[in-house]
């Protein structure tokens, strides 16, 4: 996903985790420490008082970031058992990177296509919710990139789905998402060389769009490859991976336009838990590691 966007969630028995995530609204309770949602435990970040001088003054007074994200996207950023912790690799590393910072975190749940709106506002602090950098979004925001990821189609098991023709086929995708433009050029592709459309549904949550195609309203859907990936685990054997992954892009923090200072705050906070291990037991913890990148940047330049 990637998003525009990105995928999320943990299941006891999936149609049931799904209604789960579509009926739960609450914020997520601060959490100055990790999640706690699979693997090892993450160890604590010390602070770092250099790249603590960074913080712009009202976010140290405060002393925690309110962080705006669409929890509903796991392995990324999702809702725990309990219904209202936010839990995920990218709340693992970001509460690290705050933690290097000297300060804690609040989680907020949000609609993904809200939160940079949220941060520009400054109902936000920071937008962490799998936002691949892209030249619009570098319009509106500064961005600080942190990880890698790619588009990736699912499917029933054993369908048969070329992502290169998927014309006449009903596709799930989450709104606001970076695939909603994708699935959008390629039915024109189709519909330009007298094929059928692709029909495209678009959901609010991307466990809707994967629940979606679990029962069979839909063909295929397509996400960010780590909530692809994912999402098919959890699926037990009802979906599987189609094609390969294509467009890797970055996945970046969101901050306000102004904040470039403290984007390299985050940078360096980054650059210090790649350094001394964190960052990889982060990823690893999430069996995410295929992502990891090891220049993280303010604003990167991307096509």
């Amino acid at each position: 996903m990637f998003r525009t966007t990105p995928m999320r969630r943990a299941i006891v028995g999936l149609t049931a985790a799904f209604a789960m995530t579509i009926s739960l609204t609450a914020c997520g309770e601060e959490s100055d420490t990790p999640g706690t949602g699979s693997g090892a435990t993450v160890p604590s970040a010390s602070a770092d008082t250099s790249l603590a001088e960074k913080v712009p003054a009202e976010i140290k007074a405060a002393g925690k970031l309110t962080i705006g994200t669409d929890s509903t996207y796991a392995p990324s950023e999702y809702l725990d058992a309990d219904g209202k912790t936010i839990i995920g690799f990218d709340v693992d590393l970001f509460n690290a990177v705050a933690q290097k910072l000297g300060l804690t975190t609040e989680w907020q749940s949000a609609k993904f296509d809200a939160i940079i709106p949220g941060v520009t506002s400054g109902k936000y602090n920071v937008g962490v919710s799998s936002f691949t950098v892209n030249a619009d979004r570098l319009k509106e925001a500064t961005m600080v990139s942190y990880f890698s990821a790619g588009t990736q189609w699912a499917a029933k098991a054993g369908a048969t789905i070329n992502p290169d023709d998927a014309c006449g086929k009903k596709v799930a995708v989450q709104v606001g998402t970076v695939q909603v433009d994708d699935i959008t050029a390629r039915s024109k592709k189709c519909t330009d060389a007298g094929k059928p459309k692709i029909t495209i549904d678009q959901y609010q949550a991307q466990s809707d769009a994967t629940n979606a195609v679990v029962s069979g309203k839909d063909d295929a859907m397509l996400a960010d490859s780590p909530v692809c990936a994912y999402a098919v685990k959890q699926t037990n054997g009802q979906l599987a991976l189609a094609g390969d992954i294509y467009d890797s892009a970055p996945y970046g923090y969101v901050l306000p336009k102004a904040q470039a200072d403290f984007g390299a705050a985050l940078e360096g906070a980054l650059e210090a838990l790649i350094a001394d291990g964190t960052y990889k037991t982060i990823l690893s913890k999430w069996g995410v590691e295929a992502g990891a990148v090891t220049d993280p940047a303010v604003n990167p330049q991307v096509s």
